[in-house]
């Protein structure tokens, strides 16, 4: 797709998202799970990573800021529905996966640090456990 005629800063922010979603597959990759699908869409909304460890499927959100603090802001309950939502059409168009423990991690990148796994970073509305 050309960039010609698009916003030069939402191209800079899509780059950045981009890039950061590989820095956070490969740091789950080094955690053991296995990256079943990215940047994947659904009628509710796009789900940034979904991997699997073991019997547990996570369903993950990434954020690129400058901050954790940043990062931890970004996370909003409107977005856990969308991503609830949006996992529960994932897991219904493969019921294989039905049985699977399901997580809603996130992986915050930070500039020049680490990137950071927040297992359970948010809970979806309607169970137990806090939302972020």
């Amino acid at each position: 797709m050309s960039t010609a005629g698009r916003d030069p800063e939402r191209v800079a922010r899509e780059s950045r998202g981009r890039f950061a979603e590989h820095i956070a597959a490969f740091l789950l990759v080094l955690h053991g799970h296995r990256i079943l699908a990215r940047r994947h869409r659904t009628p509710y909304g796009e789900i940034d990573i979904i991997a699997r460890r073991g019997k547990r499927i996570a369903f993950v959100e990434v954020k690129h800021r400058r901050s954790r603090a940043e990062a931890e802001a970004a996370l909003r309950a409107r977005q856990a529905r969308r991503v609830a939502n949006a996992a529960a059409h994932w897991i219904k168009q493969r019921p294989a996966y039905a049985e699977y423990e399901q997580g809603f991690d996130a992986v915050f990148v930070l500039p020049r640090a680490w990137p950071i796994l927040v297992r359970d970073a948010y809970q979806p509305v309607g169970t137990s456990g806090p939302m972020w």
